[in-house]
This record gives structure tokens, C-alpha cells and sequence, in this order.
């Protein structure tokens, strides 16, 4: 190989990687910001159109996050199956037809059905499979490369309550969720041309060595944790407990904030900049605590997340409409960081040999915590009319969560070290 090509060669393995990132986080961009926060901001066009109780319409989403929860341990078979790229590609087909049927409902039983299409979407071309997808590009940064992928689910709940809004007034909101449709397109066009595997590429994972060791960090290792013995530890299910309540709560809480903006007197265009300024937030925050855990112990930024979430959602149940905004801020702030770090510690602590279904598992019990929490808070708020109880049994779960932080270590090296 000549000068010239060598050192293309070189750029392309440095840049390459990092377009991987960007495009994992325009994979959740679209398909967790149009189903589990973007969509939030239709919430009052359905309301008034159907004449649905506020658990009638939440139970779209226990539906969607329940189905997602109990696919998501197929998620590590059928990523060795087909690869990331078939199911990306799958999923996001699926998801633009989805969305344009989304337009054509008459009744809550056809939107319940759509909802569970979203589930089998979010396996596909979700959470777990961005973070395999990052995973196997990255051996340095790796913490970074995530937390840039993970920015895309708060992008979608800062980029789509404006845009969702803006077509509701001019084109109702059966023209605004066809128009949609049209993301889930160029999604598919984009990792049509991207997604390939590092060797596919001829390339190697960013900060591999040689080819070796790109492949023992990033496809199987001695040392790394086996699905089997993970689910004997205390550390997995401390993390799968830490997941689970901290989703019920942001997703109770995002999916319910608009509503909760209007019911105390805002309009719908401040109501929708709070769900941006929650997860403006979380985006910020995700990239940031990303970084800073490639610098510091991520165990420590995990636990900080957790608590300052857990500051938030404690400011929130004041009901002080004066500190309504510092606890949207506190909390989207804490809950950016805890998403990846929740991510990074499945991967840094048991390593990636069995990363798909060790995440396939925790996420199989977060998305069913996080479609309880969106389902039970409307179901609470029909119940007693408002949405204090469900706060207070939110600060409740994140001070539990917070406690369990503590029992999350490294099980890398431990469990093969005692056989």
C-alpha cells in the first residue's frame, strides 16, 4: 500500500467510527423521539378528537414499552442472527408505515395496535442495537461514542413537540403524523449506506491496536461476564433495579409534563418548550457525563446522576409553580447522564461477549417500568385528579433507585478469576 492510500486509510478509520455515533443517535432521534416523547405533544389533539380518559391514552405506551420489554431478551439472538444493520433496516420500514397509519386511526383499539408495532421497532432499531452498533466500533472513547448516541432520545423530545405542533395548526394532526412518516424514510436511506461492521469496512474499532485485540475487546473476551453467571450477581440486578425505576419515573414524567404544563395554566407552545428544555437537557447532560466518564470512575457519575435526578423530581413535587422550570432543568439535566451511564456500566462491567442480552434484559425491565410509570401516573391522575401522588410515589422510587447505585460494581475478570 503506497503513501497516499495508507494515509487514507488512517483518516477514514479515524472518522469512520464517529459517523457510526451520529448516525446511532439519528437512529433514537426518530424512533425513541416519535414514540415516547415527541408523540407526547399530540396528546391534547387526541384528547379532545376521541374523548379518552388520560389512562386510556396512556395505555398506549405501557403497550408499546411493554411489548419492547418482552422482545428485548431476543434482542442479543436476533443481533447474531441478522445483524444490526437487517434489523435497522427492518425497523425503520416498519416504523414509517406505522406512523403514516398512525394518521388513519378511528378508535384506541387501532392505536393500541400501532403501539405495539412501535414495540417490535424499538428492537429493532431501538436503544439495545444502537449501543451494540457503538460498541462495536469503539475500543477508546467508548463512553463518549455512547453518550453521543444517546443524545439522539432526548433530541427527539427538543427537535419534535415544535415541529408535531406547527403541523397540527397547519394540517390537523391525522396530516401531521403522515408527514412524520417521511423521517423513518431517510432513516433507512442513511443506515442503508452506514451501517456496515469494522471489518466490512476493512477497518478496525477506534483505539484498537491491531487486529487482535479489536477483536477481543469488541466480539468476545475470557474475561468478560457470561449472560448466565451476570444474572447470579447482585451488580446486575442492582443496575436492572436502578433502570427500571429511574424509566418509570422520566417517562411518567415526560409523558405527562405537556399535559401538566396546561392543566396549570400554560399554552400549548410554553407546555411544548418544556418538554424541550427537559430534554435540551438530557442531551446536553448525555454527551457531557459520556465524556466525563472516560476521565473519571463512571461509577461515580452514575451514583451523581441518579442523585441529582433525584433532586429534581423532589423540587417538581413542591408544586411551587415557581420552581416548576429549575426542576424540569435539574431533572432533564441528572436523567441524561443516568441513560448513559445505565448503558455504560452494562457494557464496562460485564463486557460485550453477552452485551446484547445482558442490555436485552435490563431494557426488558425498564421499558415495562417506564410504560407503568406513563400508564399508572394517568391512571392516579383519573383516580385523584391531579398529579401529586404520582410525584410523591416518583421521589419515592428514585430514592429507592439511589440507594441500589451503591451495589452496582465490575464483575469483569471476578467471575472467571474464581472458576
Amino acid at each position: 500500500m503506497n503513501r497516499s492510500l495508507y494515509a487514507q486509510r488512517l483518516t477514514l478509520n479515524a472518522i469512520y467510527p464517529w459517523l457510526v455515533a451520529f448516525l446511532a443517535m439519528s437512529i433514537l432521534l426518530v424512533t425513541n423521539g416519535l414514540t415516547t416523547t415527541g408523540i407526547t405533544a399530540f396528546d391534547e389533539s387526541l384528547l379532545r378528537e376521541f374523548g379518552w380518559s388520560r389512562g386510556q391514552l396512556k395505555l398506549r405506551d405501557l403497550i408499546t414499552l411493554g411489548t419492547a420489554g418482552l422482545l428485548a431478551p431476543f434482542a442479543g439472538a436476533l443481533i447474531d442472527r441478522f445483524g444490526v444493520r437487517r434489523l435497522i433496516l427492518a425497523g425503520s420500514l416498519l416504523f414509517a408505515g406505522l406512523y403514516y397509519g398512525y394518521g388513519l386511526i378511528e378508535s384506541n383499539i387501532h392505536m393500541y395496535f400501532i403501539h405495539a408495532g412501535f414495540g417490535l421497532v424499538l428492537v429493532c432499531a431501538g436503544l439495545n442495537v444502537s449501543v451494540i452498533l457503538v460498541s462495536q466500533w469503539f475500543v477508546k472513547y467508548r463512553g463518549r461514542a455512547i453518550g453521543i448516541a444517546l443524545v439522539g432520545s432526548s433530541l427527539g423530545g427538543v427537535i419534535f413537540p415544535p415541529i408535531v405542533l406547527a403541523l397540527i395548526d397547519s394540517g390537523g394532526w391525522r396530516g401531521g403524523f403522515q408527514m412524520l412518516a417521511a423521517a423513518a424514510l431517510l432513516l433507512f436511506a442513511a443506515a442503508y449506506i452506514i451501517v456496515r461492521r469494522p471489518e466490512e469496512r476493512g477497518l478496525k474499532p477506534l483505539g484498537a491496536e491491531d487486529t487482535q485485540s479489536a477483536t477481543s475487546k469488541t466480539t468476545n473476551n475470557a474475561n468478560d461476564v457470561r449472560y448466565r453467571d451476570a444474572l447470579r450477581t447482585r451488580s446486575f440486578w442492582a443496575l436492572a433495579f436502578v433502570a427500571m425505576t429511574t424509566f418509570y419515573s422520566i417517562l411518567a414524567m415526560a409523558s405527562h409534563l405537556f399535559l401538566h404544563l396546561r392543566d396549570i395554566g400554560f399554552d400549548p407552545k410554553t407546555a411544548g418548550s418544556g418538554l424541550s428544555i427537559l430534554f435540551g437537557l438530557g442531551l446536553t447532560s448525555k454527551f457531557f457525563f459520556g465524556f466525563i466518564s472516560d476521565l473519571i470512575n463512571p461509577k461515580k457519575v452514575f451514583i451523581a446522576n441518579v442523585t441529582v435526578m433525584l433532586i429534581g423530581i423532589l423540587t417538581l413535587a413542591t408544586f411551587n409553580r415557581d420552581l416548576i422550570w429549575i426542576g424540569i432543568v435539574v431533572t432533564g439535566f441528572g436523567w441524561g447522564g443516568l441513560y448513559t451511564m445505565i448503558q455504560l456500566q452494562a457494557v464496562n462491567n460485564f463486557g460485550v461477549t453477552d452485551a446484547g442480552k445482558i442490555l436485552g434484559t435490563i431494557t426488558m425491565l425498564d421499558s415495562i417500568g417506564g410504560g407503568l410509570g406513563i400508564w399508572l401516573t394517568g391512571i392516579l391522575f383519573d383516580r385523584y385528579g391531579s398529579y401529586h401522588i404520582p410525584f410523591y410515589v416518583l421521589s419515592l422510587l428514585l430514592s429507592l433507585a439511589l440507594m441500589a447505585s451503591f451495589f452496582v460494581r465490575k464483575e469483569v475478570g471476578r467471575i472467571s478469576h474464581r472458576r
